[in-house]
């Protein structure tokens, strides 16, 4: 039965193992199930029921971002009061993009904290040179195989404990059917699905990428087929959303193989940022609750910190730490 607060625990038992629990319980919420057995063949299974209002975020921007001040949500208001990034310190940490916008952020916040900073770019920047990272490979654009398949051996100072797939593309006019641009959207596609793609083949494939290390892939809530209908009632801007959604896919294609490798991947929208990146929509950043980046960063280097084996392919608005629905 479920509390108010829309969490349930059922311990069931049984001798013969004969129950479904799947079936018993098809209308309640979704559930996480654990079985044990103990010498006496009796098997224990445990099952949490979290309704999807626990579970999930909300795809309305505005009403998520009055949502969170109505109920004084430090978590999203202010990172600071849950953030801590003692577990970057020492850890040699892998930002594609890393020259400008969230990925320049995410490299400052990274340093700041005692990091180690490789820099996969297609160039660098003063900003970025004036971190002092401990490696900066350029000449890297995501989307050629042959500019990807030299990372490995630029890189020197030995394996990769976290990768941050965070170069993306964004096509600033809006697509219409009467203004689609078909060689954009490829690039997209191209960028921000097979980007990570390359970039993770190639750290992996030349054993930069060992077990117990992880991958953080910064893809965006424009990828929920199931939000759509709600973020973009009239359509559009096909390309963005269609390659978000397949880095989507892909991404999560890549925690079921690297599951047995022991390399856990996560899914991450970083939530909304003020960043060149977004400017398109800068008339609505206060509406809808949107970050400066160095903020913006911190949010994302707090769920990085969580992602685990057991959290793997897990899809992940990092405003307020919830899942968001494919």
């Amino acid at each position: 039965m479920q509390s108010s607060l829309a969490k349930s625990l059922t311990v069931i038992l049984a001798v013969s193992g004969s129950i479904n629990f799947a079936t018993a319980f098809a209308s309640k919420p979704a559930t996480f199930t654990r079985s044990i057995s103990s010498v006496s063949s009796k098997r224990i299974s445990t099952s949490i029921a979290m309704s999807d209002a626990e579970r999930y975020t909300i795809p309305d921007q505005p009403a998520r971002f009055a949502r969170a001040k109505e109920q004084n949500n430090q978590r999203y208001l202010d990172i600071e009061t849950v953030y801590d990034p003692a577990y970057l310190k020492g850890k040699r940490v892998a930002i594609t993009g890393a020259n400008r916008g969230i990925g320049l952020q995410l490299a400052t916040e990274l340093v700041a904290q005692g990091g180690k900073l490789v820099a996969i770019v297609r160039g660098s920047s003063e900003e970025l040179d004036a971190l002092n990272p401990d490696e900066v490979v350029t000449g890297i654009d995501v989307s050629s195989d042959e500019a990807c398949d030299t990372i490995a051996s630029q890189i020197t100072g030995g394996p990769i404990d976290i990768l941050i797939n965070n170069a993306g593309y964004f096509y600033e006019p809006v697509e219409k059917i009467d203004s689609l641009n078909f060689k954009e959207e490829l690039k997209m596609i191209d960028i921000c699905a097979l980007g990570p793609l390359r970039v993770s083949a190639n750290l992996y494939n030349n054993g930069l990428l060992k077990e117990g290390s992880s991958i953080a892939m910064i893809t965006s809530q424009g990828g929920s087929v199931s939000w759509r209908t709600t973020q973009n009632p009239e359509g559009g801007d096909y390309g963005h959303h269609m390659s978000k959604c397949a880095a989507n896919m892909s991404s999560v294609l890549l925690s079921q193989e690297f599951k047995h490798k022991k390399i856990a991947v996560g899914l991450l929208h970083p939530g909304f940022n003020k960043t060149e990146m977004t400017a398109k929509y800068k008339e609505i950043w206060e509406i809808e609750g949107a970050v400066d980046p160095c903020e913006g960063a911190k949010r994302v280097f707090h769920e990085i910190g969580k992602i685990n084996l057991e959290t793997t392919g897990k899809f992940i608005n990092c405003e307020d730490g919830l899942e968001i629905p494919w």
